[in-house]
């Protein structure tokens, strides 16, 4: 009987601690949480016709959009003059494609976009056959500072407003709330334009941390998935799925908190250096910059960033496959817990960084897991990165290396409706070795 306890117990204590430390790196949870609210293989069947337009500016002290309705957003359409726009869980917003529609939540409002876990909100070309880009996206404007010279400016994407101060952002107010999107679905958004390039599916211009981000789950973006410049900004349980640019970009002085999120890169989209699955910079352009402001800083912690493919080493000999992580000078990055998987090599920094005490300080990569990648850190241009590999291959920073595949990585990344991209429990023991 004791030994029949007692052997209970040992497998009960294996169990306990392997389920434990299988959430321990990239997304967790108990369960897995992008069931019922994601969507990773849309439905193409004809869209339902709408019921309700929505153009030119929306005013009023609260505009709520139901469930029971189906809208077309058509053309530059912004929320204004201090109303909130509040999104019945549901709901259903069709863009056009024909005047590639956006969505402009203007600094004086908010957006109240508070979907369910079985029933989200969702924004979605209304193209029968939907292409990524057939519409802008949704942008929100704040108050919070920016590191540009100005302290208030004026965006400058494309988007067309008559009503003065529609497009101004920036401020001193870095707790500003700008409402909240949570279980929200954006499809088939980042239109290009001929003078400033591709929209961002969602661009958080000056965000303030008083406003609410969670469970966005962002899918074919032609442009980026998500842009963040300034501002101060919390971020939780994000899902970016074959973006043709970045999955999330960091600019002008953002001060960034992202956290169990994961991105899946569409297979050899990642094309220049300029692109990668999380982008870090402090002046992506430095003629707009004061240096004085703020740079800058991301906390990145249990993020999974995979490049999935049926023959990777093939796509990285041909170099297809780029990098997961870059980072570029004057900008803080602290990563931890996260996975990185099947990129070529993991993580760039720019040319411009100096190998300092400094700059090693301010960019962390810890407890991680580098599977199946072509080398791991390397400075822009370099192939030598034998100064960077023995920092942060030091057993201090408990990073890991595996050469696995996606099958025996995740628990099931080949489920079209359901899939599950944490780690299987066996990958607790992966090696040190690199």
């Amino acid at each position: 009987m004791k030994n029949n306890l007692l052997s209970f117990l040992i497998v009960g204590l294996f169990f306990v601690n392997n389920t434990f430390a299988q959430q321990e790196k990239g997304i967790v949870g108990e369960d897995n949480w992008l069931s019922y609210w994601t969507e990773f293989k849309i439905d193409k069947d004809t869209k339902p016709e709408p019921t309700q337009i929505l153009s030119g500016d929306i005013k009023g002290d609260t505009i709520t959009l139901k469930k029971r309705e189906i809208y077309l957003l058509y053309k530059d359409v912004f929320v204004t003059d201090s109303t909130t726009l509040v999104i019945e869980p549901g709901t259903l917003i069709l863009a056009d494609h024909q005047t590639k529609a956006t969505l402009t939540i203007t600094s004086s409002s908010q957006i109240i976009a508070k979907g369910e876990q079985t029933d989200p909100i969702v924004f979605t070309s209304n193209r029968d056959v939907p292409k990524a880009g057939d519409w802008g996206g949704i942008t929100i404007l704040g108050n919070a500072p920016i590191n540009k010279i100005s302290e208030r400016n004026r965006l400058n994407n494309g988007i067309v407003s008559y009503t003065p101060g529609n497009l101004d952002y920036g401020g001193s107010n870095a707790n500003s709330d700008s409402g909240s999107l949570e279980y929200v679905r954006i499809e088939y958004a980042g239109k290009r334009t001929k003078q400033n390039g591709y929209f961002n599916a969602l661009g958080l211009y000056s965000v303030g941390s008083q406003t609410m981000l969670a469970n966005v789950m962002i899918s074919y973006s032609k442009g980026n998935s998500l842009y963040v410049a300034g501002g101060e900004v919390n971020l939780t349980q994000f899902v970016s799925h074959k973006a043709s640019l970045s999955d999330y970009k960091f600019d002008y002085g953002t001060q960034a908190n992202i956290t169990n999120s994961l991105a899946v890169r569409s297979p050899y989209d990642s094309s220049s250096k300029e692109i990668a699955s999380l982008h870090a910079t402090s002046y992506s352009n430095t003629d707009e910059a004061d240096f004085a402001k703020a740079e800058t800083s991301v906390t990145a912690s249990n993020l999974t960033l995979l490049n999935p493919s049926k023959d990777l080493k093939n796509g990285i000999e041909v170099g297809l496959v780029h990098h997961a992580v870059y980072v570029d000078v004057n900008t803080s990055l602290k990563m931890d817990r996260s996975v990185l998987s099947g990129f070529n090599p993991a993580v760039i920094f720019s040319s411009k960084i100096t190998l300092n005490d400094k700059n090693l300080q301010r960019i962390k990569f810890s407890r991680m897991y580098f599977n199946s990648c072509e080398g791991n850190i390397f400075i822009e241009n370099s192939t030598d990165n034998a100064d960077l590999e023995n920092w942060y291959g030091s057993s201090s920073f408990q990073n890991y290396y595996s050469k696995d595949d996606d099958g025996d990585t995740f628990i099931d990344t080949k489920n079209p409706r359901d899939p599950d991209y944490r780690l299987r429990v066996s990958k607790i023991i992966a090696s040190n070795r690199q």
